[in-house]
């Protein structure tokens, strides 16, 4: 069937964009009438020549999103669920997404509910949109949790992008400024050298002899130097992958003293946005702690969840087990408490989500702010040195024959 690309804007004035398969451009717009949806723009798609690899069946988060409006939309437009996910099926270019919404469609068409028609494909939707859903379809507001779902992901989104961010810049200069070391030491450094031993000077500098012989054993050790660093990526891999050795890595994670901050608000951000989104779609309190837990991210964060629901289950209120866990700021717990007691705690859990957002965002243009300066200072620091020690034993050699 032909896909055709489409663009239309809703009641509301909001520009929304999707793939549809259908005979014709009309059967397009009269589809995206149904959906009460007025067109824009529809046209055909070339054909495009694709190929299922193994190694392209993670379905992008930016991919889910789509799905999750476009799907809120048709069934606030009060389309079939199985005509929902047929059209959206027909029209997704990702082609394990594809796959998986017509497995969806089966299931749901075979008696199954969308909720457990999700949960067999863990792997796309996990536990949190699986619960959301259940909640959705149990209390008639689908398309409501669907967008509340999409929102929720788009921040959690925007937020992960951030931190990334953050963390892929220093470690960026970090490697040039490896490979440029290395280039110096291996290249430049040993041509030096030769110039030096053909002009007859064996008295050199203390720091020009230094880096002399850093060249000479470079190159002979950088093979080791590289198996040992690739052996050590490995081991924290495997190491980071079980219970313990994530708990180890996540606690000294936390506690670093430039990243530890960033990410302890990050934490904070995502455990209150992922909860008050439980909360306010219904799901019971005990519930969404266990689902807040599985999808924390953190083994730190995800231990004090723990301990916090199984106090709860002996009939403590949510705030002493937050502050006994030590994870979790005052301010924090104390907000909580107030949301606990006036029965708002889904408005205030999103508040702080909110705040802690910002947060976020502040800690970020800090840490910026500060590595900057230091990763030129480094920079600067090892280049001058090696130029130093290069060019020492030349301007001495420039004194001794102004001496004579």
């Amino acid at each position: 069937m032909p896909q055709f690309s489409w663009e239309a804007t809703t009641r509301a004035g909001e520009t929304r964009q999707g793939v549809m398969g259908a005979a014709n451009a009309e059967e397009v717009e009269s589809r995206l009438k149904q959906q009460k949806l007025t067109p824009e723009k529809v046209t055909k798609k070339k054909k495009e020549f694709k190929i299922d690899l193994p190694f392209g069946k993670k379905v992008p988060v930016k991919t889910l999103v789509v799905f999750t409006r476009q799907l809120a939309t048709m069934i606030d437009a009060g389309l079939p669920l199985v005509q929902c996910l047929e059209i959206l099926g027909e029209g997704e270019p990702h082609l394990h997404f594809q796959k998986t919404l017509k497995e969806v469609r089966q299931s749901v068409e075979g008696g199954m509910t969308f909720a457990d028609a999700l949960k067999k494909h863990p792997k796309v939707f996990d536990n949190l949109f699986c619960n959301l859903v259940a909640a959705g379809e149990l209390g008639g507001i689908l398309d409501t949790i669907l967008n509340r779902l999409a929102a929720y992901t788009e921040k959690s989104m925007a937020t992960a992008a951030k931190v990334k961010k953050a963390m892929k810049y220093p470690m960026t200069v970090l490697i040039v400024a490896l490979l440029i070391t290395y280039g110096l030491i291996t290249n430049v450094i040993p041509t030096f050298g030769g110039m030096f031993k053909s002009m007859g000077k064996k008295s050199l500098p203390a720091i020009t002899e230094f880096m002399m012989n850093l060249s000479a054993q470079a190159e002979v050790y950088m093979p080791y130097i590289l198996t040992t660093g690739a052996i050590l990526i490995v081991a924290f891999k495997r190491a980071y992958s079980t219970p313990k050795g994530r708990l180890i890595f996540d606690t000294i994670f936390i506690r670093a003293p430039l990243f530890g901050t960033l990410i302890k608000k990050t934490a904070v951000a995502k455990f209150t946005r992922t909860l008050g989104t439980l909360i306010s779609s219904g799901v019971p309190i005990l519930d969404a702690l266990e689902i807040v837990a599985a999808t924390a991210g953190n083994k730190v964060v995800e231990n004090a969840v723990v301990h916090t629901q199984a106090r709860i289950s002996e009939g403590k209120s949510i705030t002493g087990p937050m502050l006994e866990s030590g994870v979790f700021p005052k301010m924090v717990v104390q907000m909580i408490g107030v949301g606990e007691q006036t029965g708002a705690m889904d408005v205030m859990l999103n508040k702080i989500a909110d705040f802690y957002d910002d947060e976020v965002d502040e800690a970020i243009d800090g840490l910026m702010a500060m590595l900057e300066p230091i990763i030129m200072v480094v920079l600067g620091g090892i280049i001058g040195t090696v130029m130093m020690a290069m060019y020492l034993p030349i301007f001495s050699m420039g004194d001794a024959l102004s001496d004579h």
